[in-house]
């Protein structure tokens, strides 16, 4: 066994402990453990910068700081100061409004928007059309920056949905044994939203939360089995629910099969093609002053590779490169204008921003898209 492995075993048995004992109401024995639990997770993120789980473990640390934090003030408080935190407070993570995003906002991606429109679209809207039922578990794989996010909320717009978006750390950095109590209280808020409108639950990176692990740590084996467990319960189709999860994963192959079945549409969001990357550089210079040598056209053809975030941010340092002159050059720059941008401040930039998808990823992401696709 090595020594990180070593190090997550330690840390699980001192969090179970200090767990049980704040829950017995031993303040002084549980700090010490919590203490214990820090100490060890802290260490397996020095011994392994690069481990996968390391934002898990640096959050759970924290959230144990935390703890320890307040049960030494509650030492020198009533008992009941120093009750167990609860889980995480799910409603305050329902959008307040539907996301304004629109499908023609999104630059692109006609197959996947085809593809959710026929999942959830068509279904919401003539319910009685579908006596088979229709798919609730979207999954959107693909590069980071391409739209995976967009997209669900764009159809969260179309039917009005109520819009839940987590991400795999909100629930697996909380107290050990808890993990899996935030699945069922994710669902069961859903269920309970979903009585008066359809709701969507996003849940970002969801290979962190659901992913194949050498090791399991810290309950993971619970969470999963309670998340296959709701996931069932939302595709059953003897108890149908306006309920749809759909996870965006940039690495798709880290995820477990029996997962992998529970997501009926299984959706390859790519990186933008020629024409697509045009659109983008139309829409994210549109609101800038340009100058008449600035090739569009020729821009789209020399961010091969790029994905629509890169772009984005593309236009955004070109922004910057030309306004920080106003400030660096003028005097009085409150009264100063930037300059029109040109073709030269696009290719400096170019040179400087390089693409943050390869050949080799997308290599990886077509022969698992050829393997586990299903639109």
């Amino acid at each position: 066994m090595s020594a990180a492995q070593e190090l997550e075993q330690l840390a699980l048995r001192y969090a179970e402990k200090a767990v049980t004992l704040d829950k017995q109401g031993k303040s002084d024995l549980a700090i010490e453990a919590y203490q214990k639990a820090v100490e060890a997770l802290l260490k397996i993120v020095k011994l392994n910068p690069n481990y996968e789980l390391n934002k898990i473990y640096l959050q759970r640390a924290e959230a144990y700081k935390r703890r320890i934090a307040a049960l030494k003030s509650s030492l020198h408080m009533s008992p009941a100061a120093g009750t167990l935190e609860e889980g995480t407070n799910f409603e305050d993570l329902i959008l307040k409004e539907t996301p304004k995003v629109t499908w023609d906002e999104i630059v692109g991606l006609e197959d996947a928007k085809k593809a959710i429109k026929e999942a959830i679209v068509y279904p919401s809207l003539r319910p009685d059309l579908f006596p088979l039922g229709w798919p609730r578990g979207i999954l959107l794989f693909g590069p980071p920056g391409c739209g995976k996010t967009l997209l669900a909320a764009a159809v969260a717009n179309e039917i009005k949905a109520k819009f839940i978006q987590v991400d795999a750390a909100s629930i697996m950095s909380k107290w050990l044994g808890e993990a899996e109590k935030n699945v069922a209280r994710l669902f069961d808020l859903a269920r309970r939203e979903a009585k008066s409108s359809p709701v969507i639950i996003f849940i970002d990176e969801i290979d962190s939360l659901v992913g194949v692990r050498r090791l399991e740590v810290g309950g993971e084996v619970r969470v999963r089995n309670q998340f296959l467990k709701e996931m069932d319960g939302v595709l059953d189709k003897k108890n149908p629910l306006r309920v749809y999860v759909i996870g965006a994963t940039n690495k798709p192959w880290d995820l477990d099969p029996p997962f992998i079945r529970r997501f009926q549409k299984r959706i390859y969001v790519p990186p933008p093609g020629y024409k697509e990357r045009l659109e983008a550089f139309n829409l994210y210079t549109k609101p800038l002053k340009l100058a008449p040598d600035v090739d569009l056209d020729k821009l789209a053809r020399l961010t091969e590779g790029y994905s629509g975030s890169d772009i984005m941010d593309v236009c955004q340092s070109v922004q910057l490169k030309v306004n920080s002159e106003v400030f660096e050059k003028y005097e009085d720059y409150m009264k100063a204008e930037p300059r029109p941008i040109t073709m030269r401040d696009f290719l400096e930039i170019l040179e400087r921003r390089k693409p943050s998808i390869t050949r080799e990823m997308l290599t990886q992401y077509e022969r698992w898209s050829n393997e586990f696709k299903a639109l």
